[in-house]
């Protein structure tokens, strides 16, 4: 789409990026689009790049004030410095920029929208700027959403296994060497051996994304260190929760791991209501929701497992139990790809929203 047409113009800031090229892919998926022109965007040393969308070959154009000139709605995918940066910009230049960076996401004149859960939140927007929430938590807010407006969340525990891709291209590259390093050998039991096997192949036990082996391991830690012992993953879950649901006082606990899988984070969620709860009715409420896919028979041995759901836009939910002496709380089990949902296509469905609504 290099000219213009009837619609509104959307620009994609970060269109070389991992993110980016999801979300070329989910635009090129789609049946149809609002856009009467798409613009790619990206650093200086990525212009000049030619990248196929709908059909056309457009060419990658360089970061700079003027390339938003008459761009109508920016996406923004790309490190939290460069959002803070340039977002302000697009606005300024009259864009609505829909960042997917951490940049904006807690500042209080600036909406957090997962759109099946508050969409109405778009519509008030000081600064121009609407944030994209961190895909751990976008990975079980259609289906606490949905809830919620049933029963009244109240309180959250969540325990979430994310998977390498979380921590970007290093991380995906990381585990892949570090199953490669591993493959084959007999390892016995001992607590050194997954170590020794990385050393032997040249890869530093210190100087990793993940702070500990990934590979036949799983790691209790995510993000960086804050106050309390809490990780900054952990606080995120807690602090964008209470502001896309809209209960500041929730009570939310989160323990972040890291887990040996490539793409989609899954969380195990106990969720405390303010009514009593049925699984027959939760059940209800997930097969009535569009992104939801309620996968939950386990005496078929049926739930939803990161395999199963990579590459997909919905969200995948199952395990769903009425929780052991709490009839207000239920648990469940919940799996989205995080390079989509929990990234790329959240923020697209943000900049169709506002499309839809002119």
């Amino acid at each position: 789409m290099s000219a213009p047409g009837n619609g509104p113009v959307l620009a994609l800031v970060g269109a070389t990026g991992a993110v980016g090229g999801v979300m070329i892919d989910i635009i090129n998926g789609r049946e149809s689009v609002p856009w009467g022109e798409i613009r790619l965007i990206a650093s200086p040393r990525s212009a000049g790049k030619k990248l196929t969308v709908r059909g056309a070959e457009l060419t990658v154009l360089a970061l700079a004030p003027e390339v938003f000139d008459g761009v109508d709605v920016a996406m923004f995918d790309v490190p939290d410095a460069v959002s803070a940066e340039w977002a302000p910009i697009a606005a300024a230049r009259g864009a609505i920029a829909v960042d997917n960076s951490g940049a904006f996401r807690m500042d209080p004149e600036v909406p957090l929208v997962v759109p099946e859960v508050n969409a109405d939140a778009i519509a008030v927007r000081p600064k121009g700027i609407i944030a994209n929430p961190n895909c751990t938590t976008l990975s079980m807010m259609a289906a606490l959403g949905a809830l919620h407006r049933e029963f009244g969340l109240r309180e959250l525990v969540v325990a979430s296994y994310q998977a390498a891709s979380g921590a970007g291209q290093e991380g995906i590259d990381r585990l892949h060497a570090e199953i490669e390093a591993v493959a084959g050998k007999q390892l016995g039991a001992r607590a050194g051996d997954v170590r020794e096997a990385l050393e032997a192949a040249g890869l530093s036990v210190e100087d990793t994304p993940f702070t500990a082996p990934l590979a036949m391991n799983v790691v209790p830690w995510a993000g960086s260190l804050r106050d309390g012992g809490w990780s900054s993953e952990e606080l995120k879950v807690r602090n964008e929760s209470r502001k896309i649901l809209g209960i500041p006082d929730l009570k939310v606990s989160a323990t972040c791991v890291r887990v040996p899988v490539v793409t989609t984070h899954s969380l195990a969620v106990h969720a405390v209501f303010g009514s009593e709860v049925t699984v027959e009715r939760a059940h209800e409420i997930f097969a009535a929701q569009p992104s939801i896919v309620l996968v939950d028979d386990p005496a078929k041995g049926s739930f939803p497992t990161p395999s199963d759901v990579v590459g997909g836009d919905p969200t995948y939910v199952g395990r769903v139990r009425q929780a052991l002496d709490f009839p207000t709380a239920l648990d469940f089990f919940v799996c989205g790809d995080n390079l989509r949902k929990g990234a790329a296509l959240n923020t697209y469905e943000i900049a169709e929203e506002l499309a839809v609504r002119g």
